[in-house]
C-alpha cells in the first residue's frame, strides 16, 4: 500500500528494544514502561516522514493520542478480529519474537479506537486484496 500511494513504510516491530523482544519471545507481556521508548521511536519516525503508513498496535488510547500528536492528521485503520482467529495467525508465523500466548495480554490492553475521530474500522476476515484497496482508497479521500 505504501507503494502504490508512493509513501514511506513502517515496520512498529523495528522499532523494540532488544530487552522488549526478548520479553515478549518469553510471553512475558509488555507494560506502559516498556513501550514508552518504542512508541517514542514510532513517533520520531512519523516525524521523520510525514504521510508514512505504519503498522504498529497502537493499543490504547493514549498511544494513539501521541502518535496523532507526532504527526498531525494521522489516521487509523483498525482491523477488527477474533482472539481466536488473530492467536491462529501468529501461531502460524516463522520467525518471529512475539510469542502467540501474548494474544490474551493484546486483548486485555486493547481499548478499542472504533468511534474515534479518523479511524476506519475493517473486518480483518476480508480478502487482503479487498483490505488493501479499502484502506488505498480511504486514505487517497480528502479528510
Amino acid at each position: 500500500m505504501a507503494e502504490r500511494l508512493g509513501r514511506g513504510w513502517l515496520e512498529g516491530d523495528e522499532f523494540h528494544s532488544e530487552s522488549n523482544r526478548r520479553k515478549m519471545a518469553q510471553g512475558e507481556p509488555l507494560t506502559d514502561e516498556d513501550r514508552a521508548s518504542w512508541l517514542a521511536s514510532v513517533c520520531e519516525q512519523l516525524r521523520r516522514q510525514p504521510g508514512a503508513l505504519a503498522a504498529c498496535s497502537a493499543l490504547k488510547r493514549a498511544y494513539r493520542a501521541q502518535l496523532r500528536q507526532a504527526s498531525p492528521g494521522l489516521r487509523f485503520v483498525f482491523l477488527d478480529i477474533a482472539k481466536a482467529e488473530a492467536s491462529r495467525r501468529v501461531s502460524a508465523r516463522s520467525a518471529h519474537f512475539f510469542a502467540a500466548s501474548l494474544m490474551d495480554s493484546q486483548f486485555e490492553t486493547l481499548e478499542s479506537p472504533v468511534g474515534e475521530a479518523g479511524v476506519l474500522h475493517l473486518d480483518a476476515l476480508q480478502p487482503l486484496s479487498a483490505l488493501q484497496a479499502r484502506v488505498c482508497d480511504w486514505l487517497s479521500q480528502p479528510r
